[in-house]
């Protein structure tokens, strides 16, 4: 579990470094509209997507309220993986070292 616990912590350094960087540097608008120009660029999101879907279904199977899964949801859909690694993280650390309740949240 300490390597799980290595990569999610790294994979939120990661995202953080990221999306400081893309707000500082980037021109949001301008960029997104050239990524939905290519054929590629919509792939690109597409997949992001249905990545983030499936990361939130096992939110919404994990938390115990629907409150607490619609704002990790919603965050995951704005931030992404960085929520994304964050929630790893968290879930990590909450589990007191079972694998089980790592996966399964408040349904072991």
């Amino acid at each position: 579990m300490r390597i799980a616990k290595l990569i999610a912590f790294l994979g939120v350094l990661a995202m953080a470094a990221a999306l400081v960087y893309a707000f500082a540097v980037g021109d949001f608008a301008a960029e997104g509209s050239q990524l939905t120009a290519m054929p590629w660029g919509i792939v690109s999101l597409v997949d992001l997507y249905v990545g983030f879907t499936l990361f939130a279904m096992w939110i919404i199977y994990r938390e115990p309220a629907g409150w607490q899964a619609a704002i990790w949801v919603a965050l995951l859909m704005v931030f992404g993986f960085l929520i994304g690694s964050l929630y790893t993280l968290v879930a990590l650390y909450t589990s007191n070292g079972d694998w089980s309740r790592f996966w399964q949240g408040h349904r072991r």
